[in-house]
């Protein structure tokens, strides 16, 4: 029997195969290092989904509580079991059918379910139908500006606006408007760059917003670490 020739057989063989196991490896490798990069995704995706959402600020709108490009932290549970938002509250919710039309979308699908994506972990702006806003008033509320010091009263009681952005009236716009029962008259803290409920009077609900479409409070401010604060302190009173 001819060792020599069998040897070199052998080697032959195990040369050739060589490659592939060493691909093998690195395909189990990446799968090693990819399946924990996927669990904690998807982690963050049902967390965003059911309990607290990154919200990535994209306009002056809401200044000076919340500058563009911070990341607050909005509550998803803060509206459950019986609870409702409050005056004061800083929430976030999809304007369909108050602020935009109810067929409102992001355009290309994949388009809209990627952005969708980031936005639920606050890698990239919001949906343009979401928004951000202070309630100024609830259901059965009666809102109105302005008082003969310039104020808005919330049933004929002034508010404290300590959060107006400097300089801003409380509005240059007049109004007097009962919220219906179930929905919130809101507006942004910079009002002379706020397009709020004011904008929408003449509109189905007079401007207000059913509170089924609060996606939740934004409670704090997350993003970058020198404005980490709550907005729970921010609210404004009568007086």
């Amino acid at each position: 029997m001819d060792t020599d020739a069998q040897s070199n057989d052998e080697t032959e063989r195990d040369r050739s195969s060589a490659p592939d196991d060493e691909g093998q490896g690195s395909w189990s490798r990446s799968v090693r290092l990819g399946l924990p990069a996927m669990a904690v995704l998807v982690a963050l995706l049902l967390v965003s989904a059911f309990v607290v959402q990154p919200f990535l600020i994209p306009s002056t709108s809401m200044r000076p509580t919340l500058e563009v490009g911070d990341r607050v932290l909005v509550n998803k549970l803060a509206y459950g079991f019986g609870n409702h938002p409050a005056r004061g509250d800083v929430v976030v919710f999809d304007g369909r059918g108050s602020f935009v039309d109810e067929e409102a979308s992001d355009g290309n699908p994949v388009t809209g379910l990627l952005r969708e994506a980031g936005a639920a972990v606050g890698l990239v702006e919001p949906s343009e139908t979401d928004y951000v806003k202070r309630v100024v008033g609830t259901g059965g509320d009666r809102v109105r500006c302005c008082d003969k010091r310039g104020r808005i009263d919330v049933n004929g009681e002034p508010v404290n606006e300590r959060y107006l952005y400097p300089g801003d009236d409380p509005s240059a716009v007049p109004f007097d408007i009962t919220v219906p029962e179930g929905r919130l008259w809101v507006m942004g803290d910079h009002r002379s760059e706020s397009s709020d409920s004011r904008d929408h009077l003449g509109t189905p609900g007079g401007g207000t917003v059913p509170e089924e479409k609060v996606i939740g409070r934004a409670d704090w401010i997350g993003w970058p670490s020198d404005r980490w604060t709550s907005l729970r302190a921010g609210t404004g009173g009568h007086g």
